[in-house]
């Protein structure tokens, strides 16, 4: 993942360019999210009946 900034624009606002990594890297980081997201939900509420029993 990278940012630059380039040329200025001539109303002196920066221009920039960002790259990063591919689209189907990013989804597959976020199904890898979702998934631990919701083993730590399950816990949590494994963890809270065994509290409340």
């Amino acid at each position: 993942m990278s940012f630059s900034f380039t040329n200025p624009k001539p109303n002196r606002e920066p221009s920039f360019s960002f790259t990063g990594p591919n689209p189907e890297d990013i989804e597959d980081q976020l199904q890898a999210i979702t998934d631990l997201a919701q083993e730590i939900l399950r816990l949590v509420a494994e963890v809270r009946r065994q509290i409340s029993a």
